[in-house]
C-alpha cells in the first residue's frame, strides 16, 4: 500500500534523491560555512522584518518576513533526521534561532509607547492566543511543505508554505512581550511556535517516511529510538494541553457573549430607541454596553433570563453610553 501511494505522491521521474534532501537540509553537509553565514543572515533579516511588522501592525511587512524566514530548514531537517534515525544538530540551530529572534524582538519593543496596550495591535493579539485550528493548520501545512521538498517540480509553492506557517513572528511577539512585562501573552505566542514546530517536525517525517527516504547509515538501538519516541509524545502533550484549553475556553467565551447579547436585545426589545453597543468579556465577567434615550426596563428581568442560559456565578456589569455603570452581581 505504502508503495501505491508513494508512486501517486512521488513518481519516480520527480522525486529529489536522498543526498539532494540532505544537502538542502542539514545545515551540517557540504558546505556548511556558506548555509550558516546565509541562514543565520536571512533569520536577522527576517527578525528585524518581522518585528518592524509587529510593531506597525503591517500585515504586508509581517508576511515579507515569513517569506524569507529560514527557520523551516533546520525544522524539516530535524523531521528528515527522525526518519534517518541521527543527529543533525537541526533542533539546535532552532534553539539557539528562536533565542535570537526573541532577543531582537524585545530590542524593538524599545520603539514602543509608554504604555501601550498590546491587545490593541492585531499583529501581537492574533500571536498570543493559539487555538487547535492553529495546530491542524501547521499540520496541513507541514505535509504541503515536506511534499514540496520531496518533488523536483513543485517547489514553487514553497512560498506559499512559508506564509502558511508562522515561525519568526510569535517568537518577535515573545520578546516584544516579555520586553513589556506580559508574560502570560509571552507564553501563548510561544506555544503557538512550539505547537507549529512540532506540527512541521510530525508531519514532515510522516511524509519522508511515506516516501521512502530512509537511510541504513548509522541504526539506533531499540532504547534510543523509544527514548526519541516518548520525549516527542511528551513534547506534544505539552503543546496540544494549553492549545485545546485556550480552544474550550475561546468557545465558552463566544457562548458568553453570544447569549449576553441575545438576552439584552431582548430585554430592550419594548424600550423606544434602545440598542445593546457592545457585549464582551472581561475575566468571564459580562459587560453588557447600552445605549437608551429613556430609562431602562428592571435589570432583574435581564438577570432572570441570562440565569436560566449561563453557569452559576458568572458576573453581569450593565454600562450605559453616558457613562454610567451598573454592577448587576452574578447569575444564580
Amino acid at each position: 500500500m505504502l508503495t501505491a501511494i508513494r508512486a501517486r505522491v512521488l513518481p519516480e521521474r520527480q522525486r529529489r534523491t536522498f543526498e539532494e534532501l540532505t544537502a538542502d537540509l542539514d545545515l551540517n553537509e557540504g558546505d556548511t560555512l556558506s548555509k550558516r553565514s546565509a541562514f543565520w543572515t536571512m533569520l536577522v533579516l527576517a527578525a528585524c522584518i518581522a518585528s518592524a511588522g509587529l510593531i506597525a501592525d503591517s500585515t504586508a511587512t509581517v508576511i515579507g518576513a515569513m517569506i524569507i524566514a529560514p527557520l523551516s530548514t533546520p525544522i524539516m531537517g530535524t523531521a528528515l533526521a527522525l526518519v534517518k534515525r541521527e543527529r543533525t544538530g537541526g533542533v539546535k540551530f532552532v534553539v539557539l534561532g528562536g533565542l535570537v529572534v526573541i532577543g531582537l524582538g524585545a530590542l524593538f519593543s524599545l520603539l514602543l509607547p509608554s504604555p501601550y496596550d498590546l491587545l490593541s495591535n492585531s499583529q501581537v493579539a492574533a500571536r498570543t492566543s493559539p487555538r487547535l485550528v492553529d495546530l491542524l493548520g501547521a499540520l496541513a501545512t507541514g505535509f504541503a511543505g515536506a511534499i514540496a521538498l520531496a518533488r523536483r517540480d513543485v517547489a514553487a509553492i514553497l512560498p506559499g508554505v512559508a506564509i502558511s506557517i508562522s515561525l519568526v513572528p510569535p517568537l518577535c511577539v515573545v520578546g516584544i512581550c516579555l520586553a513589556e512585562g506580559s508574560p502570560s501573552l509571552a507564553f501563548g505566542a510561544l506555544v503557538l511556535f512550539l505547537s507549529n514546530f512540532l506540527a512541521l517536525v510530525f508531519a514532515g517525517s510522516l511524509v519522508f517516511t511515506t516516501l521512502g527516504y530512509t537511510s541504513a547509515v548509522r541504526e539506533q538501538g531499540g532504547r534510543a529510538r523509544h527514548r526519541v519516541r516518548v520525549t516527542f509524545a511528551l513534547l506534544v502533550l505539552l503543546v496540544l494541553v494549553p492549545i485545546v484549553l485556550n480552544s474550550l475556553i475561546a468557545l465558552a467565551v463566544a457562548k458568553l457573549t453570544d447569549v449576553g447579547r441575545a438576552s439584552a436585545g431582548s430585554w430592550l426589545a419594548s424600550t423606544p430607541g434602545a440598542e445593546v453597543v457592545d457585549v464582551t468579556n472581561q475575566g468571564f465577567s459580562l459587560v453588557i454596553e447600552v445605549r437608551a434615550p429613556t430609562d431602562l426596563p428592571p435589570t432583574a428581568t435581564l438577570m432572570r433570563d441570562l440565569s436560566t442560559q449561563l453557569p452559576t456565578g458568572i458576573p453581569v456589569v450593565l454600562e450605559r453610553s453616558v457613562g454610567e455603570s451598573l454592577d448587576l452581581g452574578s447569575t444564580t
